[in-house]
């Protein structure tokens, strides 16, 4: 068996190689080489720590002990799963491009992740969480008209929080209700939304965006115009003018959504769950869906007829004299 030998110095300088081949060959999304960078150190820290004679041995069964270790912690099954996809493509890497041997990690194995159907929030519900913004938003205050925008823009499209956070104001075209995106793998797609998002982005843009670009989000009376500050571009802003973030998209869907029944995260994910599940349960295409959402395998889009199939046997027990 052929084994790649680094010096530990050696072995985070060529993790930090592989991720810059990501970046900047590949075209990965800042999130994606986030995860593999998180993977790779984590494995370039237990190999420096079950090193002998001062290398590092990257075999077959030292990658095994790794997952091995990661099981017996209690990391869940999607974890390890995502360790090993990670630690596959940095051997196949180091294989073509650095040690010229074999990979020693084509034959490494991992549990499937359990498949789980994702929180959706049905359409009565939305109806209702819609309508309390709708409510908050009616006085003009910039953060309330903001906050609408966000969750009719994510329920319309089913845009990832990634896509929306990173929307600037230009890739918005109010005239044909579209959406231009950059999502996975710097791939674009355009995006339509429907009448209701269309209100809530123009009363955003003419109401409510004026003011979170001067960073005072007070009353319609205060307006000030500001010609450079930080979110120049950018469709979402946080309450300094600045480009909004994942993590404020994050706090505002889990707060909106913590109270309302269901299994599963409660974030801006569950948004996007349940405008695919809606979709297909009114008649949508698979492809059409596969397309909105910038899915590259259909099977990934698949998971939501099995969420449409799942919503129906409930309501078949829940309705059926005879279930």
């Amino acid at each position: 068996m052929s084994t790649a030998h680094f010096t530990p110095a050696g072995l985070t300088a060529a993790v930090d190689d592989f991720l810059f081949v990501l970046t900047a060959e590949r075209g990965y999304s800042a999130h994606t080489v986030r995860a593999y960078r998180t993977d790779l150190t984590q494995l370039a820290a237990f190999a420096t720590a079950r090193q002998s004679d001062g290398t590092v041995d990257i075999t077959l069964e030292l990658l095994r002990e790794w997952l091995w270790v990661a099981t017996q912690a209690g990391l869940a099954r999607a974890t390890v799963a995502r360790r090993s996809a990670s630690a596959r493509s940095f051997t196949a890497w180091l294989s073509r491009t650095v040690t010229d041997t074999a990979d020693e990690g084509a034959r490494l194995r991992s549990p499937k992740p359990a498949r789980t159907l994702p929180r959706v929030i049905n359409r009565g519900q939305m109806q209702e969480l819609l309508a309390a913004l709708e409510a908050r938003a009616a006085d003009g205050n910039a953060i309330a008209l903001r906050d609408l925008a966000i969750v009719e823009i994510l329920y319309a499209s089913g845009l990832r929080v990634s896509e929306l956070v990173g929307l600037n104001v230009s890739a918005v075209d109010l005239d044909r209700l579209t959406v231009r995106v950059t999502g996975k793998g710097a791939k674009e797609r355009v995006v339509p939304f429907g009448v209701p998002a269309h209100r809530a982005i123009v009363s955003y843009l003419r109401d409510g965006r004026p003011h979170l670009v001067a960073g005072v989000p007070v009353s319609p009376h205060n307006v000030m115009t500001v010609p450079e500050y930080p979110g120049a571009d950018a469709l979402l802003l946080g309450t300094r003018g600045q480009r909004l973030g994942v993590r404020g998209v994050y706090r505002l869907v889990a707060a909106l959504l913590g109270d309302i029944p269901g299994n599963g995260p409660a974030g801006p994910h569950a948004l996007r769950h349940t405008a695919a599940t809606h979709l297909l349960d009114g008649g949508a295409d698979l492809r059409a869906v596969q397309e909105l959402l910038g899915h590259v395998s259909l099977g990934t889009t698949q998971i939501y007829t099995h969420v449409s199939a799942e919503r129906l046997k409930q309501s078949y027990r829940l309705a059926h004299p005879r279930a």
